[in-house]
Order: structure tokens, then C-alpha cells, then sequence
């Protein structure tokens, strides 16, 4: 199945929606066929460490609802890769850093999940960021508020609005970042909202367990990606420079932190909550 949707402001019913069940599908938890693979509810999932974790959750045989942005034919991209697996996938347009679209996207993301022939789903990973490099002394009221909005109050809040969503027994993944373990000059707005995600992991861990949910921090160190308009991944002074200073002796690739995820979330990992781990090649160790 291929679905990828936009929604219209206001949460109004999708623009966009290519692919959906056939109408004469019953879409039930009796329907064993629809409903015997895992879903997962991956923010940021069109692109870079999202993207591989989409994919790699697929070759788990986990099926996603992910959230894009701005392009949705990253998106549709996105969903056509799973579908080759053999997996199914449902893009939805969100912006983590307004808190005020998550009701409705709620709706939406319940909508995707009777689609997939379920009531609940099983693994959120809380990934879509944005980057900022500024000094300290130089970052402004309006920059620092956009990354604590998407960094920390919009897990916060998102996370928050999507737990009766969540089934019991289930695995939630905070994605933090090197920076909030070393202090790299140009980062202090965005490793202290890192910081922040990792301390509410953990009093997430701690509140969530009596319903049986895995709470970890997974922290990349440098990837290459386009994040930061592509500035390890395109520079080749800045991949030496991170090469030279990790253990393994080169920079992070997107299936180094899918591949972690997608096992982490799994059932081999049961037993490991209130974590933080770091995927970064042993950068600065």
C-alpha cells in the first residue's frame, strides 16, 4: 500500500492520499493478514536517520506511520521503498515545532493506524530536528525558541498526546545527539535541548514502566546526512576533521543509526530502559 498525505490546515480531510485499502477490505484486528506486523510512528522519517529507520524497520517486518514536513515526494519515495520489502507505510505532513497542530494530527495518526488494521501502535521514535550553529553570545530569542520548540517541547507534548495511542508493553526512542555529551563551540542551544531530552527520557522510563514501556535515548554523533545543510556529509575538511577525532575512523552513515534503532526497538532488547547510547564510532572518547 502506498499512502502518502496532506492535509489541508485546520485538520481537514487529506489533499493527498494515492493508494489507500480497497473498499471492500475489512480492516479489523481479526483481519490476521492486515494486522500481524508491529507499527511503528517514526517523526522525521523522510529523510536521513528517519528515512533508514523506516526501512530498516520494514526488513524487521515493522510497518510505519512517519512524518515529513515540507517534501512530500520524499515522502512518496519513502513509502515506495517500504512497499518493496513488503511492508506498509503512511507519510503524514506535520511540524513537530507546532504544538498546537498535534491534536488533529492525532486524529490523523488514528485514522493511519485502522488502516493498518490495528488500534494501537507499538514503537515511536522521536526523531525530526532541526539544526542551529551560533554562538552563544549571539543567538536570539526567536532562534532559541524555535529549537526548544522542536527539540524538547515538541517531543514533550507530542509524546504526551499520543500515549493512549501507545499499546502497552511498547518501546518509545528519544534521538539526542553528541552535543550533549561534548561541547563543540556553536552548539549551545541545541545540545542543552539535547541535554533536556535526555533527562526527560529518563523520568519518562520511570513513569511509563508500570504500563510496561522501554524508554531509551539513542545519541548519534556526526552523520552524514543533509542535516545542517549537509555539512559532514558534503564538506570534506569537516568528514576529515570527525574522522580524525572517532575511534572507528570515519563519520556516522544513516544505516549505522537505523539499523541500531530498528534493533533496539526490537523484542531482543527488551530489558534496557532509561538509557542513553551512543552511536557515534567512539567520537571523542
Amino acid at each position: 500500500m502506498v499512502r502518502v498525505c496532506a492535509f489541508r490546515p485546520h485538520g481537514d480531510e487529506p489533499i493527498v492520499c494515492p493508494g489507500q485499502l480497497p473498499k471492500d477490505t475489512p480492516v479489523t484486528n481479526e483481519n490476521s493478514a492486515i494486522n500481524a506486523a508491529k507499527i511503528a510512528l517514526v517523526t522525521g522519517g523522510s529523510r536521513g536517520i528517519g528515512r533508514s529507520t523506516v526501512l530498516h524497520l520494514a526488513a524487521r517486518g515493522v510497518d510505519s506511520i512517519f512524518t515529513y514536513r515540507e517534501n512530500q515526494a520524499e515522502a512518496a519515495n519513502v513509502v515506495a521503498a517500504v512497499e518493496r520489502q513488503g511492508r506498509r507505510a503512511i507519510a503524514l505532513k506535520l511540524d513537530t515545532g507546532v504544538a498546537a497542530s498535534f491534536d488533529a494530527f492525532v486524529g490523523h495518526v488514528k485514522t493511519a493506524i485502522g488502516e493498518l488494521g490495528a488500534t494501537r501502535f507499538d514503537y515511536l521514535v522521536n526523531n525530526a530536528g532541526q539544526s542551529l550553529h551560533k554562538a552563544f553570545d549571539q543567538t536570539t530569542d526567536d532562534e532559541l525558541d524555535a529549537i526548544y520548540n522542536v527539540h524538547f517541547k515538541g517531543v514533550y507534548l507530542l509524546t504526551q498526546k499520543l500515549l493512549p495511542l501507545i499499546a502497552d508493553g511498547g518501546r518509545i526512542i528519544n534521538i539526542s545527539s553528541g552535543l550533549a555529551r561534548v561541547s563543540m563551540p556553536g552548539s549551545s542551544a541545541y545540545g542543552a535541548m539535547k541535554g533536556a531530552v535526555e533527562v526527560l527520557t529518563r523520568y519518562m522510563a520511570a513513569e511509563l514502566g508500570p504500563r510496561g514501556i522501554a524508554v531509551n535515548t539513542v545519541a548519534p554523533g556526526a552523520v552524514a546526512t543533509d542535516f545542517s545543510g549537509g555539512m559532514v556529509r558534503d564538506t570534506p575538511e569537516v568528514a576529515k576533521r570527525i574522522s580524525d577525532m572517532t575511534a572507528l575512523g570515519r563519520v556516522g552513515l544513516p544505516d549505522d543509526l537505523g539499523a541500531m534503532i530498528s534493533s533496539l526497538l526490537s523484542d531482543d532488547n527488551r530489558w534496557i530502559s532509561g538509557q542513553r547510547i551512543e552511536v557515534s564510532g567512539g567520537m571523542l572518547v
